[in-house]
């Protein structure tokens, strides 16, 4: 079957390529700029580049139904947000030009990427949440002042917006611990988000639970401990190691995801203290960054998709390796950075030591996997050093 990876400068589409192609797939591997990771893996067939669909949705779609106009049945599999939320919003346009998509309801979809939704849907089945507040006009910003607790989260409605003629990114989170903290954040978000939700700040351990869903049921999945984020405050796993999941995550992951009839892979993020219970906080309804570990495992989830795609259902498998270990190695360098920085300017949690971090940093584990480098295929991770390299540089230069 040919598969089309989308995104492919993502670490997950690295991983996307090299688990279909071993798979026994033909999969090219597609990027909006000339730069992809993904696209100089070995295991990559062939490159096809689109237009972004952050400046032209239009453009973007026209580019895919040509692309599969010519190779009918190819599935499409989308890394980012941005790209599954195009995808799903013209499905019928896409499959009528012979593409195979494995998606949710798109109901549904619009549903897993607002935070809100998901937030009253994880209460409504008794999952721990956040207190939360939605503001979607300036007068609402003033009232939430007078209820609010600090410390707060202020973060956008939904990742990516649908836009007239493209796709918005609403960008990151801010921290508040005083009014004036709270109307600089607030300022911030609405610039870039129809909406904003305010959230309690909930200390404790960021973890998640991995899952490939049919139509509502479960069919794989995956848990693992993050030993460093790439961003302290809790974004983006730079190490980690496949652990059990914990009974009481995977319990309400599967309510959620049972509950939205998840058709796909999703990540479900809690927030965890001891001896407290999992705090839930957002539902990521595609592949997620921290993929090669699950796949080193053996929960190769991208194999176990492009079956199911290709044979309608496939019979459940929960069994992998814990114990694994997996490193980003950039995102890791990136890590160090952010805590030589210092906590962004809010921010009310703990925060890693910078000598303690440097320490860990350059100390090697063995037995580690990469998520980039592999001997037999070491040109992803390279392409990821000269990328990083690069927008350091021009970042510099602005």
């Amino acid at each position: 079957m040919n598969i089309l990876i989308l995104d492919g400068n993502q670490n997950q589409a690295v991983a996307s390529v090299r688990s279909l192609a071993r798979a026994g797939h033909t999969v090219i591997a597609g990027e909006s700029s000339f730069w992809s990771k993904a696209g100089w893996s070995r295991a990559c067939s062939s490159t096809l580049r689109y237009p972004s669909p952050a400046r032209n949705v239009e453009a973007f779609l026209n580019s895919i139904a040509g692309f599969v106009g010519q190779h009918p049945g190819t599935l499409i599999l989308a890394m980012t947000e941005a790209t599954t939320l195009a995808l799903s919003a013209h499905r019928d346009f896409l499959i009528a030009a012979g593409a195979r998509l494995v998606l949710p309801e798109h109901k549904n979809l619009l549903r897993a990427f607002d935070k809100d939704e998901t937030t009253r849907l994880a209460a409504s089945l008794g999952v721990a949440v956040p207190a939360t507040i939605l503001i979607t006009r300036e007068d609402q910003a003033g009232n939430a002042l007078k209820s609010v607790r600090y410390p707060v989260v202020l973060k956008p409605r939904a990742s990516e917006e649908l836009t007239a003629g493209g796709l918005r990114t609403a960008g990151r989170p801010r921290y508040a611990r005083n009014d004036n903290e709270f109307n600089d954040a607030y300022r911030d978000i609405s610039n870039r988000s129809s909406a904003t939700l305010v959230q309690e700040f909930v200390p404790g351990e960021g973890t998640g639970y991995f899952a490939l869903m049919h139509h509502g049921e479960l069919r794989a999945e995956f848990a693992h401990r993050r030993i460093r984020d790439v961003y302290p405050t809790g974004s983006g796993s730079a190490v980690r190691v496949s652990v059990d999941p914990d009974p009481d995550i995977r319990r309400a992951s599967l309510a959620i995801l049972s509950a939205l009839r998840w058709h796909g892979v999703a990540m479900v993020e809690y927030r965890k203290q001891p001896g407290s219970p999992p705090v839930f906080m957002e539902v990521n309804g595609r592949f997620w960054l921290s993929l090669p570990l699950a796949c080193y495992a053996g929960a190769d989830f991208p194999a176990l998709l492009g079956r199911m795609a290709e044979e309608g259902d496939i019979e459940p498998n929960f069994s992998y390796r814990r114990g694994v270990r997996c490193r980003w190695l950039a995102g890791d360098a990136r890590h160090l950075m952010e805590v030589w920085k210092g906590p962004p300017s809010g921010y009310p949690g703990q925060y890693p030591g910078r000598m303690r971090t440097l320490l860990d940093v350059l100390t090697p584990v063995p037995g580690t996997y990469h998520d980039l480098f592999q001997w037999r295929d070491p040109v992803p991770e390279l392409a990821d050093w000269v990328y990083a390299f690069s927008r350091t540089m021009k970042g510099r230069k602005c």
